[in-house]
């Protein structure tokens, strides 16, 4: 992994990769610490959508991370981006958190959580809000022909204490109901990381994105024509990746090794 001494954009996965809930990996703060001291920079990339950037600084600030706006990137922006493009002015059903509605509002998205019959389009999250009516609202909408879109395809997300369902998970219901499934806009689509780098104008071969899923973070990495690094702190383990079509270009057990990669003199 000593190539990772030359890069100098590091994308961050954060749920499985820098914590797991309110627990900090060993090391992480000398991780970021030390890609700053090499003259690097860092933006965290999540899929996770339930949250806004404001409730992500406050809990990295909990944890001992200092971080404002502009060091993230999450599957919600990538959203807005992709959105503003492709359905600009379009109403949207948003079967997502509160958040993720103010968010898309605040973005200029006419939004509604009602199944109401000039919804043009269908938008699912990671909904920690989910309840049976919007299953049932989604169900209906689907019914029609409208876009269907999600923000992202993790079938899991880490907590503390083992796993809950995400995104994907909750997508393959609907699917089972409506015979329907999502186009998914954040990872592994590449649109994550190519903005990210074109954000702080840095190029492919000095960017690295970093994570523990290889289904999203690190596909993401391959579809975007950049390194990788897969840890085993999260989601995959060796038996999946040792399996898996997909191969990242590094894997380690932890940023642990990352930051002992970092810090060695060249």
């Amino acid at each position: 992994m000593n190539g990772l001494k030359n890069k100098k954009l590091f994308l961050l996965d954060m749920d499985g990769t820098l914590y797991l809930g309110e627990q900090l990996f060993e090391h992480c703060l000398d991780f970021l610490s030390q890609i700053k001291e090499n003259g690097g920079r860092y933006l965290f990339l999540t899929n996770n959508s339930s949250k806004s950037v404001d409730a992500y600084v406050d809990k990295l600030c909990r944890l001992g991370i200092a971080a404002d706006k502009d060091d993230f990137f999450t599957s919600a922006d990538a959203a807005c981006v992709w959105l503003r493009e492709h359905y600009h002015g379009k109403k949207l059903y948003v079967l997502g958190t509160a958040s993720l509605r103010e968010q898309l509002t605040a973005a200029g998205f006419p939004v509604t959580d009602r199944a109401e019959d000039d919804v043009d389009g269908l938008l699912m999250g990671f909904d920690t809000e989910l309840t049976f009516q919007k299953l049932e609202d989604a169900c209906i909408l689907l019914s029609k022909d409208i876009p269907y879109m999600a923000t992202n395809p993790d079938l899991v997300c880490p907590t503390e204490y083992g796993y809950v369902p995400d995104c994907g998970s909750v997508s393959e219901m609907i699917f089972n109901a409506t015979g329907k499934r999502p186009f998914f806009i954040g990872k592994p689509e590449p649109a994550m990381a190519l903005l990210a780098m074109q954000k702080c104008g840095v190029k492919k071969e000095d960017t690295v994105l970093i994570g523990d899923r290889i289904y999203t973070d690190i596909a993401c990495g391959i579809n975007a024509g950049i390194d990788t690094v897969l840890v085993f702190s999260g989601e995959t383990t060796r038996e999946v990746w040792a399996a898996s079509e997909q191969k990242p270009t590094y894997t380690c057990d932890s940023i642990t090794d990352i930051w002992e990669v970092l810090k060695t003199p060249s």
